[in-house]
This record gives C-alpha cells, sequence and structure tokens, in this order.
C-alpha cells in the first residue's frame, strides 16, 4: 500500500512512518521543510514540501494513495499567543479532509484525543459519550472543534475512521510530559500534583500501531479510544524514578497549585508566565482525562503494553542516551 501522512516529523507520526515502512508499506508524508526531514527520507519515505494551509501541496500528497494518516496537531499549554492551535488543528484538519475529498481518498485515519471531553470528572466513559460545556485549555477546545469536523465529513461520505489516545509517552517524546520524564530519569525532581488529574497513558510504539490497526480493520465513520492504562502525572513519574534508580518527583498538595494557579490567572494576562506555572496548564494537570479502550480491544484488536513495562523501556532507552 500507498499511505500518506500529516505530522510525520513529530513524536507520533515518525514512529507511525517507521512501522509502515517495517511492514512495507510505501510512505509520502508532508513536510515543511524537507532538509529537516532527513530522518524520514532515510527510511525511504517520500517527501512532499507544503503545510496544512497549502492547498495544492495536500493535493500533490494525496495522488494514487491508498490511505491517509492526519496525525498532524498543535499540543501546547500555557500559551500566551494560542492562535497557532487554532491555524493547525481546526482550518488544518479541514483542510486535509478537504483534500482528501477532493481525491477521493479510499481511506483515512483522523488522529483526535481523549483531550476532546476535557475533566470527564473521574468517570471513565466510552466513544458515545459527548462533552457538553466550556473547555479546559485552549489545546482541548481546538482538537474538539477538529473532531467535529472530522465526524461531519464521515457523516457526509469520506471513509473516515477517528482514533482518541490519550496521553502519549516514549522514546522521543519532545512535550511537556517529555520533559518531565528526562527530568526524573537525570535525578532532578519537578513537583508535580500528589493526587487528582488522572489520565490515560499508552506508549507510542502502541499508538501508532493502533493507527495502523483502525486504518486495516476500523469501519469508516466509527470511533475509537485509544486509552492505555490510568494514572496521574505524579504516579506515572514515581514509576520512572523507580525504574531509573532515582529518588522521583516532589509530591505537592493539590491544594497548592489550586492556589497558585488563582495567584497566577491576573499576572498571566499582563506578562508571560513560564508553561509550568500557568493557569491553563495547572488546571489540565489537575483534570481527570479518562476513557476506555473495550471498543478498540474488541473491533481492532489493539492491546496496549502495561505502564510499568512500557515506563521500563522508555528509561531505558534515555538512559543511552543520559
Amino acid at each position: 500500500m500507498r499511505y500518506a501522512l500529516t505530522g510525520a516529523t513529530g513524536f507520533l507520526g515518525g514512529e507511525l512512518v517507521r512501522q509502515l515502512v517495517d511492514a512495507g508499506h510505501d510512505v509520502v508524508a508532508l513536510v515543511r521543510s524537507p532538509a529537516r526531514a532527513g530522518r524520514l527520507e532515510a527510511i525511504g519515505a517520500d517527501l512532499v514540501e507544503g503545510d496544512l494551509g497549502d492547498s495544492r501541496a495536500l493535493d500533490r500528497l494525496l495522488v494514487e494513495v491508498d490511505g491517509l494518516f492526519h496525525v498532524a496537531g498543535w499540543y501546547r499549554l500555557g500559551q500566551r499567543d494560542p492562535s497557532p492551535g487554532q491555524r493547525t488543528n481546526v482550518e488544518g484538519t479541514r483542510n486535509v479532509l478537504l483534500a482528501a475529498q477532493r481525491a477521493a481518498t479510499p481511506k483515512v485515519v483522523y488522529t483526535s484525543t481523549l483531550a476532546v471531553n476535557s475533566d470527564t470528572g473521574g468517570r471513565f466513559v466510552d466513544e458515545t459519550y459527548e462533552h457538553v460545556g466550556s473547555h479546559l485549555s485552549e489545546y482541548d477546545r481546538t482538537k474538539a472543534a477538529a473532531h467535529a469536523i472530522a465526524k461531519q465529513f464521515a457523516a457526509d461520505g469520506l471513509p473516515l475512521v477517528i482514533v482518541m489516545p490519550g496521553v502519549i509517552y516514549g522514546p522521543g517524546d519532545t512535550s511537556q510530559v517529555g520533559d518531565l520524564v528526562e527530568r526524573v530519569v537525570a535525578g532532578r525532581r519537578p513537583q508535580v500534583p500528589s493526587a487528582g488529574g488522572r489520565l490515560t497513558w499508552a506508549h507510542v510504539s502502541d499508538v501508532a500501531r493502533g493507527h495502523l490497526l483502525a486504518m486495516e480493520r476500523g469501519t469508516s465513520g466509527e470511533t475509537y479510544m485509544l486509552a492505555g492504562d490510568p494514572a496521574t502525572v505524579g504516579e506515572l513519574l514515581v514509576h520512572v524514578g523507580e525504574a531509573a534508580g532515582t529518588k522521583g518527583p516532589v509530591l505537592v498538595p493539590p491544594g497548592v497549585l489550586r492556589l497558585t494557579a488563582r495567584i497566577m490567572t491576573p499576572v498571566a494576562r499582563l506578562v508571560p508566565v513560564p508553561a509550568t506555572y500557568h493557569p491553563e496548564t495547572i488546571r489540565a494537570v489537575l483534570a481527570d482525562y479518562l476513557g476506555v479502550r473495550a471498543k478498540a480491544e474488541r473491533e481492532l484488536g489493539w492491546h496496549p503494553r502495561g505502564i510499568h513495562e512500557g515506563v521500563a523501556q522508555t528509561v531505558a532507552h534515555l538512559r543511552e542516551r543520559l
């Protein structure tokens, strides 16, 4: 098969390209700068220069492909300028799916997220759940808007499958979570909540495999949660510390962080605030983003590794680098 990808230079996209190539598929990737995508070219991917706002590049990307993975997305918390979220997650998704519609692409897998539901209040929800009300962050809001766009394209006849990962971790993670993991492995002690804020965690290799299974086995118009094991950020980093033989994080009472968020809210309106202490980041880290993987297990045959195994493998990889 020949598959097209957006987001191929990112954490999840790069792993997905590797798995596709290893499986014997041809890959064509949309990249902003071919000069900075040499790693993709080195493993055999073809490159199309352009971005999510370039309709001609998107049309070139989708020439004679058997399927499209739209993985590209913007993920940041505590940013003073949130406009890239609207441009990438919302407008970019609409542009990509319009191009798939023009090209009559045989199948599309769109990467959504459990964050479209924002705080589930301790409830484990499934694919039938619909969040009502405001969102905790600009990331949540823009991904929810993009999710709705994808569902509408599917309803209008585009053969599209939606996958909803929780938090993705593993080697090569450049997000705020990846930074926390690296700091603990290196022996530093970041401050994180001692309770609250349960998330579902899945290793990047398993999430990429879930995308392949969605392309191969997923039913058009359906949504699948790629939800791993539940844990708080603190619990995850304690596992990291145990695997690395370091002291792990400093666990801070949630009330302290809530007080920090209240203090920083007026400050953030006036001056730039470090993302770690931004009210939006604190709200998100104290919230529950919970979902279940039963449908993905049943219909896709997706079974992620446990969090202890995944963390141990991630720490081993990082220790080789440090």
